[in-house]
């Protein structure tokens, strides 16, 4: 799932933006409100995290801007500002969130969570091959009816090859995807990681979707 995270505080930034990786996001980060709306105008996002007090355009303009043109991206809104007004103003405005600074991360991460599982409905539909069901939003994934648990990197492996289910993808496209960074050639942590998932996805069942292309890639996919 895509977020942007727009704040001017470098380390408030960092923080965030880290620990919603280690939970198996992908993080965008903008520190100005041009940034965000440019952002925001180029790419379509499952959640905004947005700072009160961005440089340029606030947040809270940023937000306004967002709403005006008909733009229904989830909004949770960051902020020192703690005043029973300001909260009601924002969520006036449009805001489906509001969290107080300074705050922690187990709240933030909840409140992500209940606000993707509200919005579950409109942007993140159920991702399913065969008897494979993925819940973005939920982020529970089931085989045949049974449960699965996966580690966040593994949720977020599965779920680009379900994005890409049929489709033979490189595994350098799965590094840029999945892990956002630029992996030295000897690296497998992407082999790695299939294995860690075939055991949990693929070896319980009679029939193996995770496919290797030989030379090029991976592929979710029957087998031939």
């Amino acid at each position: 799932m895509q977020l942007l995270i727009a704040e001017d505080e470098r380390r408030v930034r960092d923080f965030v933006a880290r620990g919603l990786k280690e939970e198996g996001f992908v993080v965008h980060e903008a520190a100005t409100g041009e940034n965000a709306l440019a952002l925001l105008s180029a790419e379509t996002f499952d959640l905004v995290l947005l700072d009160w007090m961005l440089p340029g355009f606030s947040g809270f303009e940023v937000l306004q801007q967002l709403r005006a043109r008909g733009d229904m991206t989830p909004v949770l809104m960051l902020t020192a500002r703690d005043a029973v007004d300001d909260r009601a103003l924002a969520l006036n405005a449009g805001a489906d969130d509001y969290l107080v600074k300074p705050f922690a991360f187990t709240e933030l991460i909840a409140r992500v969570r209940a606000i993707l599982r509200r919005s579950a409905g409109r942007a993140t539909p159920l991702l399913t091959y065969g008897d494979l069901t993925l819940d973005p939003a939920a982020r529970r994934v089931t085989r045949a009816g049974t449960e699965i648990r996966l580690t966040a990197k593994e949720f977020s492996l599965l779920q680009f090859l379900l994005e890409n289910a049929g489709r033979v993808v490189s595994r350098t496209r799965i590094l840029e995807s999945v892990w956002e960074q630029d992996f030295e050639n000897y690296s497998n942590v992407v082999e790695v990681y299939v294995r860690y998932l075939r055991a949990k996805v693929d070896a319980p069942f009679a029939t193996k979707l995770i496919q290797t292309v030989r030379g090029v890639g991976y592929s979710l996919r029957h087998e031939a």
